[in-house]
């Protein structure tokens, strides 16, 4: 083993290294030729033929590193680093490869190739853990093609079933079972029975509190609350002509409604609510056919949960009135929940004190966005770091982040790891 310089780390002993951030940013603009947008994003969806190149480029580095990989039942990704004690359980790092349809070359691969990132700098010093190291990639986070968000990741937590996960299917009615086959990723391994010491998920903030602040590393302390819906409103279709306004029973005008009541909720839990109409299709989508039927989606956030609740009472009790008003009949489903988390107060710590170790600003920071690390904590202690992303923007193809802040969330996120995985 190479003679390493030590530093004391808060009340920690700490191996002197720097990760390698040029390589880490050679490694972020490869993995974004794959699903190249001429806007400078990605367009990446879960299980489809270029999700897999991703995941196949991402094997072919970790086996390069010496890795050993194993797939679970969800397509989730596990790349090993051996460490010293084969009975302690591994420290993981990662997030996610794929993307919205207009989405960033950071969002996910960021917090992947940050945990590669780590790996290669531990071989690069020699540096021996006791505890492996793991770098992870998580199945449809994103939630895009496959909804619910994060569901792999919900899997190996416990908060969904295998079957549920597998028969969840995109608007062609594909499954995702169907498509880790197709590709070759439905692995072997059982889903959640993959022991997880700690886990540890960089990410770009996807807001625009750190860049507007100057701050260099967000160190998230919790996590939003979501509700997810799905809303059909149905009507009467009727021809646009000679039907008259007061005899309507439009279901696009109903939902028009429905998306500024949403708007409304947002505004009236501000400023940390956020409520969101992102999907709408209405039928039979002709242009002189009043609509007989309007499907869309609503997406509420906050991290206090009583807020939620609220949010979440509002919204169904004026759904109703809205549909008596306009005589239509409504399905109402809610699709999924994701309580506000709170993330672990060891790693969380661990966080802070590599940031300040590190000679980088920091503030504590609550996540808006739903991350595989939010279901991990329930079955293993977890924490994230956050770097600045330019103008806040994120799910855009325009999402960009600076090399340096890049650089400094994943020297953060090595020296988290160590403090888990323990040198030696």
């Amino acid at each position: 083993m190479m003679d390493i310089a030590t530093k004391n780390h808060g009340s920690n002993t700490m191996p002197d290294i720097q990760i390698n951030g040029q390589r880490l940013w050679d490694s972020l603009m490869e993995m974004a030729k794959i699903g190249a947008t001429d806007k400078g994003g990605c367009c990446r969806l879960a299980l489809t033929d270029l999700d897999k190149q991703s995941r196949d480029l991402f094997i072919s580095w970790c086996e390069a590193e010496g890795c050993s990989i194993k797939i679970d039942q969800m397509g989730n990704i596990f790349a090993r680093r051996e460490g010293s004690d084969a009975e302690m359980p591994p420290v993981v790092m990662g997030s996610h490869l794929d993307t919205q349809p207009t989405g960033g070359k950071f969002d996910g691969v960021y917090g992947v190739l940050s945990g590669l990132e780590v790996i290669r700098s531990l071989n690069d010093h020699q540096i021996t853990t006791r505890a492996p190291v793991e770098a992870s990639v998580w199945t449809n986070e994103e939630g895009s093609r496959f909804a619910p968000a994060m569901v792999s990741s919900g899997v190996f937590a416990g908060v969904f079933d295998l079957q549920y996960g597998l028969s969840r299917a995109d608007l062609d009615g594909v499954t995702m079972g169907e498509e880790l086959k197709r590709i070759g990723y439905a692995g072997a391994e059982p889903v959640g029975e993959h022991p997880v010491k700690a886990f540890f998920e960089a990410h770009i903030e996807q807001g625009p509190i750190l860049e507007h602040e100057e701050v260099t590393i967000g160190v998230v302390t919790d996590a939003q609350g979501q509700r997810w819906y799905e809303l059909t409103l149905t009507g009467q279709e009727s021809h646009a002509g000679p039907t008259p306004m007061q005899t309507r029973k439009d279901a696009l005008v109903g939902a028009a409604k429905v998306i500024t009541l949403v708007n409304d909720i947002g505004h009236k839990y501000a400023p940390l609510a956020c409520a969101t109409v992102g999907l709408i299709q209405s039928y039979p989508n002709s242009r002189n056919v009043i609509p007989g039927q309007a499907f869309f989606t609503v997406d509420l956030r906050h991290p206090d949960d009583a807020v939620l609740s609220a949010m979440d009472n509002e919204l169904r009790a004026g759904c109703e009135a809205i549909i008596a008003e306009q005589g239509l009949t409504m399905a109402f489903t809610q699709i999924w929940y994701s309580p506000p988390v709170p993330f672990d107060h060891t790693c969380v710590a661990a966080v802070r004190q590599a940031a300040a170790d590190s000679g980088y600003s920091h503030r504590d920071i609550v996540s808006g966005a739903g991350h595989d690390a939010c279901y991990i904590a329930r079955v293993a202690p977890t924490a994230m770091v956050f770097v600045p992303c330019k103008d806040g923007i994120s799910h855009n193809e325009l999402e960009d982040a600076k090399q340096e802040h890049l650089s400094a969330g994943c020297q953060v996120l090595l020296q988290a790891v160590l403090t888990q995985a323990q040198v030696g």
